[in-house]
């Protein structure tokens, strides 16, 4: 795992057997998967525990868009590293971009828009004053929404 509070978070993950498909290579939804488990892990990493910030603030994630592309497969075994930046902050979203890559090999890369709600209306609310200082200087573009 990388310094969290690089612009390039990188998190290695490995191919078991439930990741792949029967062709033997990884399934691409759980592609998906590990863009989720590296976001959460860097999270964790700047000290942020969605549980918690979740019972403090009633502050939750949810993917609000997504796009993926897939350039090659990884398969069993394989040792991934997903690369995550922020590639941008709004008020109430952060938009990542994400990489999996196996050595210097990229295999798919995906853009992900993450939206904050409230967990007891499920309605837009502003990112955690604490949350958007922490994530600001990471993030390629500033705030916009």
């Amino acid at each position: 795992m990388s310094n969290p509070a690089s612009d390039d978070f990188r998190f290695s993950i490995r191919v078991y057997y439930e990741d792949t498909d029967a062709g033997g290579v990884v399934y691409y939804a759980n592609y998906l998967k590990f863009f989720e488990r590296a976001r959460t892990e860097w999270l964790r990493a700047l000290g942020v525990e969605q549980r918690v910030l979740a019972e403090e603030t009633g502050c939750i994630f949810v993917v609000r868009g997504i796009e993926a592309q897939y350039r090659r497969p990884a398969a069993l075994d394989d040792l991934l590293t997903i690369r995550s930046k922020v590639s941008r902050l709004g008020k109430a979203s952060i938009d990542f971009s994400q990489f999996c890559e196996r050595g210097d090999e990229l295999l798919a890369a995906g853009k992900v828009q993450v939206g904050c709600v409230d967990r007891a209306t499920m309605r837009p609310r502003a990112l955690p004053a604490g949350l958007a200082r922490t994530l600001a200087p990471l993030a390629a573009e500033p705030a916009t929404d």
